[in-house]
């Protein structure tokens, strides 16, 4: 027997019920989102790799050691997406989306970066992101932070926290980023290989190390709330008392960086305790430069991203016990005639209730084997079908779940019985 071909290292399945789990979860964001008043924009999984080049940087430890490139046929270098905002603003940009207008967009679906896979760290991952265009103010910036704070609470996810950074204007920030140059290379031989490769190129990016030996550094060098001007603290203040005002707890992290160049103002992050080293759970930011960077004209943008994995394992922590809807009948049909009949009457209580969960018995099986199916369906009804049943026009209904005695409907009246269950609570939603 050849060897059954495995998954690719760093890239599950998610199988049933965990993805009925991930489905309830999305739908709970996608009806927030649309409450908010955004819009889903669907990106393509495959980008030009100097896309990434431009947007994230080269001398990123994504852009050199992570992402999956390749060469295709026609020569062109293309890159499975590492993260959504760059596919997103290429989006907006060539569609002409954003000078000039207002955009309020989402997206959701699964990134590659080519990582030591780790439990919340996989190779293909999934992310919901959030890009906003043409809103300067911190109030968008507010509503970014709020919108996801309603989601923890719409989910009953606990032990979530926000921390909050304001990384200035790009002129603050290469101010301070000369200062912090300036201490980390009188302090060279205490960085780390990576920290050395990074003070060249992106310092702010020491400052995010994981490695507990630099800490004390980290803690001693120059904050870069001390480089704000008058503006940028007035507009950081402002964010504040928007969160306040809303009950929105946060720690202003002066650590919390984002190395890139054009990120600017607010930074946040969503983390928590509660999944070890993977936590951070949602991050974000306000990036005003990076439609210009892109080849767009200079547009204000602020948005974030949030991990499904991360999110799915804490809801999983916090409704252990919970179970997808189960059918709402389970239709026994006994007989080649009861079959034909069973099938189409199948179709029509499908068009006359909405949203009704009804599994038809495939495959054969005797009446006893059919029944064992039903219960093991999880259905609060089989719907009970020979061929005496399909000659008379009737139908069984046995509650699989209650107390309820069997009991035979003509099949004329079958989806009225049903919408009335229904509106009992024998049939659960």
């Amino acid at each position: 027997m050849a060897k059954h071909i495995q998954a690719v290292r760093g890239m599950h399945d998610i199988l049933p019920p965990d993805s009925e789990r991930w489905a309830a979860v999305e739908a709970v964001a996608r009806e927030l989102l649309e409450g908010y008043g955004y819009r889903e924009i669907r990106l393509p999984l495959v980008e030009r790799t100097e896309l990434f080049r431009r947007s994230i940087g080269e001398v990123t430890d994504i852009v050199e050691k992570e992402m999956y490139t390749f060469e295709d046929r026609s020569g062109d270098l293309l890159s499975l997406r590492p993260e959504g905002t760059a596919g997103c603003v290429r989006a907006g940009i060539e569609h002409g989306l954003l000078f000039n207008q207002q955009q309020r967009l989402w997206y959701a679906g699964p990134m590659f970066r080519h990582e030591r896979p780790q439990k919340g760290r996989y190779r293909q991952f999934h992310q919901i992101g959030v890009e906003t265009f043409g809103m300067e103010g911190p109030d968008i910036e507010a509503e970014l932070i709020h919108l996801s704070a309603r989601l923890w609470q719409r989910l009953g996810v606990t032990g979530i926290e926000l921390e909050l950074n304001s990384l200035g204007t790009p002129a603050e920030r290469r101010v301070y980023r000369q200062a912090l140059v300036e201490y980390f290379f009188e302090h060279y031989e205490s960085l780390d290989e990576d920290s050395r490769r990074r003070l060249e190129h992106n310092p702010l990016r020491i400052l995010d190390t994981k490695n507990p030996e630099m800490q004390a550094l980290v803690e001693a060098a120059p904050r870069l709330l001390d480089h704000l001007g008058e503006g940028s603290r007035a507009r950081f203040d402002e964010l504040q008392e928007l969160l306040a005002d809303r009950g929105v707890s946060f720690r202003v992290n002066p650590r919390l960086v984002r190395g890139l160049d054009y990120y600017c103002h607010t930074v946040f992050e969503w983390t928590t305790r509660r999944l070890g080293a993977q936590g951070t759970v949602c991050a974000g930011g306000r990036y005003d430069g990076l439609v210009e960077q892109l080849g767009g004209r200079p547009t204000p943008a602020a948005g974030f991203a949030l991990g499904m994995e991360r999110l799915i394992a804490l809801v999983e922590e916090d409704d252990p016990g919970w179970r997808p809807p189960a059918p709402h009948g389970y239709l026994v049909m006994v007989g080649a005639g009861a079959r034909r009949a069973g099938m189409l009457l199948a179709e029509r209580l499908r068009s006359a209730i909405p949203g009704l969960r009804l599994v038809c018995n495939c495959g054969g099986g005797s009446f006893k084997s059919q029944l064992k199916r039903a219960d093991r369906s999880g259905a609060a009804l089989a719907l009970i079908l020979g061929e005496d049943e399909a000659a008379a026009g009737t139908i069984a209904i046995k509650d699989l779940r209650g107390t309820h005695e069997q009991r035979t409907v003509a099949q004329a009246d079958l989806a009225a019985e049903l919408e009335a269950l229904r509106e009992a609570g024998v049939l659960q939603d």
